[in-house]
């Protein structure tokens, strides 16, 4: 696969800014720099080898590159968030995918936030994304492939999951089945989180080819879009596997058992119950500073 080449600009104040909040502590007592926004400032990837550093949710990008904005058969969405950038194997992925969206029927896809220029925490949204192998693929079907860059800004997806969480909407088509399937079936897949009224009806009408519903693990959420999350590409010796592994929580099933229902019956319930303060604060994504994540972080991000 071919792409533009990327022209590295106004990265020494980025490099500065991390050598005084991240690699030395202050001794002023000041509130050390939160890592989103250091990783959300910057513009482009690092010229490094591709490399997926630490976990989905607790790393980053050494070497990313960008989806082009445009495709045969994808646009990239919301481009001013400037999130559609990722390992070569997520490029890779995203444009077969989209190609075979096309085959079965849709114009393409509309590609929904990857990650950010060298990953790593966001400054809104997302906990995981970090390492440039998740990707949100839109469920509304593209209605045309030349969307202005302020319409990819307005322009809203579409909800396949009725208001009490319990059922899919009007909105759900045999093609978006299809296209998920597709989705699962790449060998590079992990898994694909979706909401649970898209899993419970995949599960009834999968018929005797059930394998790839495995990877199709049921979420909150999920239901203006699907989020495929890829494997640790070969030779990623600083990329975490992410456990349990899909298998592990399938029980080396399709995943289609009690479990499941839980997402429509037991955890609706609780929703209902007020959320209990815990007794320590938790610490979230955009508190992490440098520190927090792998210590090649700090490199990636000063990198040219």
């Amino acid at each position: 696969m071919k792409l533009p080449k990327i022209k590295m600009t106004g990265t020494a104040w980025i490099v500065a800014a991390v050598l005084a909040t991240a690699i030395w502590p202050f001794s002023t007592g000041a509130e050390e720099a939160k890592a989103n926004r250091l990783f959300g400032a910057i513009a482009a990837g690092s010229t490094q080898d591709p490399d997926p550093v630490g976990s989905y949710a607790k790393g980053c990008l050494a070497g990313g590159l960008q989806l082009p904005d445009s495709g045969p058969t994808w646009q990239a969405m919301r481009l001013s968030r400037n999130r559609n950038w990722g390992h070569p194997a997520l490029l890779d992925y995203v444009i077969d995918l989209s190609e075979r969206a096309a085959k079965l029927g849709w114009n393409g896809l509309y590609i929904g936030d990857m990650s950010q220029p060298r990953g790593g925490p966001m400054t809104s949204g997302h906990r995981s994304h970090q390492i440039g192998l998740d990707v949100d693929i839109w469920m509304l079907p593209p209605e045309r492939l030349n969307l202005t860059k302020e319409e990819r800004e307005s322009k809203s997806s579409i909800s396949i999951r009725t208001p009490d969480q319990k059922n899919l909407s009007g909105n759900w088509t045999d093609t978006h089945m299809e296209i998920l399937k597709a989705a699962a079936e790449h060998p590079m897949v992990d898994r694909i989180f979706v909401t649970a009224p898209a899993k419970i009806h995949m599960c009834r009408h999968a018929g005797k080819d059930r394998a790839w519903l495995q990877r199709i693990r049921p979420l909150y959420g999920h239901h203006y879009h699907f989020h495929v999350r890829l494997k640790c590409p070969p030779g990623s010796t600083e990329c975490v596997t992410q456990t349990p592994t899909a298998a592990q929580l399938s029980k080396g099933g399709d995943g289609c058992d009690a479990t499941l229902r839980w997402w429509v019956t037991g955890y609706l319930e609780e929703l209902k119950k007020p959320p209990k303060e815990p007794a320590v604060p938790v610490r979230g994504v955009r508190d992490y500073t440098m520190a927090d994540l792998p210590e090649r972080c700090t490199q990636v991000l000063a990198s040219n």
